[in-house]
């Protein structure tokens, strides 16, 4: 007996190839969605993390602001080291002279006159102005120092910077009238928009009924200044400008085939670094309030590289965790320094000779372990969480 017209049939292996058709967009559509629950995981934290560093001042005790204040100056300037390592693939071991440039800079661009008492001498500029001329001045410098930057490479590189910071010490020590010789000099307070940060004798302001001196006051200029400086860096690194100079780290000669001019990307490269390091001098000399040269030594250089090393090599996240690191441990050592055992009868060793010794075996451990420094952690966790969503996302549907 013949079927009924009205009664259809099923080609065999059609409702196989209906069910493979529907799951082989599942990778796609768990890929996309991954990826959007892993850029909102990001953003959350990150606004997570900016809103307490927004009310920390109104809980934190002085020692703990002025931390923060070397903090955000020490991360500003390691953003132009990882640019240099990281993005490009540059050696330098001479960052410490540009911090230098602009922390000296800015105070004599912004010192008034001629002090009689100590001879030193200064422009009198307003304080913004003598900030940017100073980050301006060490851009100058680097651009000055990038044609031999652009024919050097690793190591040889690394020691022709490493110059720079001898040449920079020899000016600060002798060059008395405008660095203040051994002794150093005091930095000129800022001030912005009618706001000034410095401490007012017999005023004091109070913002929801905490003081706000000094340290409270500049500690939002160090944090603005550390976005402003992080939004650039991302801004750099996704331009077609970054691609350039990752094309010229991977392979320098493949980039130059392609067209890209490798001098002159690593000339605006060490710019853009030197300016990064000046940035972050000028903080520096705002949170020391009186700036010497051994400050600004080799030993300042070294430190930088560590950050980078540890917090992981081109990441600017990655950078800000190394500058927190390495800038924190001696100074909290030191404070907790009665509750190390043995801490002072193990040969007289201080605060900041253990500092070095744990983060030396920090960045030796990283590059063991966690060859891609602290940021791959954070990336590595993602990527596994993401995985195991696609893996559940694809698992095959139970058959009834």
């Amino acid at each position: 007996m013949s079927d009924s017209p009205l009664t259809t049939s099923t080609p065999p292996g059609t409702g196989r190839r209906d069910q493979q058709h529907k799951t082989s967009h599942r990778p796609a559509a768990a890929a996309t969605g991954s990826l959007a629950r892993s850029l909102g995981t990001g953003r959350t934290v990150t606004v997570a993390v900016l809103a307490v560093l927004l009310v920390l001042p109104f809980y934190l005790e002085s020692f703990w602001l002025q931390l923060g204040l070397f903090i955000f100056a020490t991360a500003v300037a390691a953003l132009g080291m990882t640019l240099l390592l990281g993005q490009v693939g540059m050696l330098s071991l001479g960052h410490a002279f540009f911090v230098a440039l602009g922390a000296y800079g800015y105070t004599y661009f912004a010192a008034d006159g001629v002090d009689g008492a100590h001879g030193w001498s200064g422009l009198g500029l307003p304080p913004v102005l003598a900030a940017v001329l100073a980050v301006g001045l060490a851009g100058v410098a680097g651009l000055l120092f990038s044609p031999v930057a652009a024919r050097l490479r690793g190591i040889y590189l690394g020691i022709a910077s490493l110059g720079l910071v001898y040449v920079g010490q020899h000016v600060l020590v002798n060059a008395e009238t405008l660095t203040g010789g051994v002794n150093g000099r005091d930095v000129p307070g800022f001030s912005a928009l009618g706001l000034n940060f410095e401490d007012t004798p017999g005023q004091t302001l109070f913002v929801l009924g905490v003081p706000f001196q000094r340290e409270e006051r500049l500690w939002y200029l160090a944090l603005g200044t550390l976005l402003a400086a992080l939004v650039c860096y991302r801004l750099l690194v996704r331009s077609r400008t970054g691609r350039a100079l990752r094309g010229i780290r991977d392979h320098e000669v493949a980039a130059a085939v392609m067209g890209v001019d490798v001098v002159r990307y690593k000339a605006y490269a060490f710019l853009m670094s030197s300016m990064f390091a000046a940035a972050g001098g000028v903080l520096l000399a705002l949170a020391f309030r009186r700036i010497i040269p051994e400050t600004f030594g080799a030993a300042l250089s070294i430190e930088y590289l560590a950050m980078v090393v540890i917090g992981g090599i081109g990441s600017a996240s990655g950078a800000a965790f190394g500058a927190a690191f390495v800038t924190s441990l001696p100074p909290v050592l030191e404070r907790y320094a009665t509750q190390l055992q043995g801490a002072e009868s193990t040969g007289g060793l201080s605060a900041a000779v253990i500092a070095k010794f744990v983060y030396g075996a920090a960045i030796v451990l990283v590059i063991i372990f966690q060859p891609g420094g602290m940021a791959s952690v954070g990336t590595r966790i993602r990527r596994i969480a993401e995985r195991r969503r696609v893996r559940r996302h694809n698992a095959p549907e139970p058959t009834t």
